[in-house]
């Protein structure tokens, strides 16, 4: 799927599919890839997602197993009442998006306020800032978010 209106469209429809799933949905099978990596590697497992992989890299650093570092960008859901009501079981570094749309940023300043031990950090930027496929795409604040991520999984992920 790209970002047409369309692709959008059918994609949040999908999302819609999956998420009616009875419990536990797809994080059985995020719980099958993390156990996977974590046999295939000699380091730990890190998760990373964008916008419902966002919400998806949050419920996992909440409730699954295996996990050392999670880092939401973006996570579409993760900061409604439910799931700030979470409580992450590994370092989490959390990025947002002061002109999203989609996310309000008083949903992002109560997960702050939940869950102070989480790196979060606000960008200059839309929703989407580190897709280079959307009209939303920023460099410079895809390019911060992108050092922050790799110094964060430099520290929390060891061999």
């Amino acid at each position: 799927m790209g970002y047409t209106p369309e692709d959008i469209t059918a994609g949040v429809a999908l999302k819609a599919l999956v998420e009616s799933l009875p419990p536990p949905g797809v994080l059985q099978d995020l719980q099958a890839t993390i156990d996977y990596a974590a046999q295939a590697v000699t380091g730990q497992v890190g998760v990373v997602g964008y916008c419902w992989g966002g919400l998806l890299t949050w419920r996992a650093a909440c409730l699954l197993s295996n996990i050392a570092a999670a880092v939401p960008y973006y996570g579409g859901g993760m900061t409604v009442a439910s799931e700030i009501a979470r409580s992450p079981k590994c370092p989490v570094l959390a990025h947002f998006a002061s002109q999203d749309q989609s996310i309000p940023l008083e949903g992002v300043e109560a997960l702050k306020q939940a869950h102070p031990d989480i790196a979060l950090y606000i960008y200059d930027a839309s929703h989407g800032f580190n897709c280079d496929h959307r009209a939303a795409y920023n460099a410079p604040a895809a390019a911060l978010a992108h050092e922050r991520t790799l110094a964060f999984f430099e520290r929390t992920l060891r061999a």
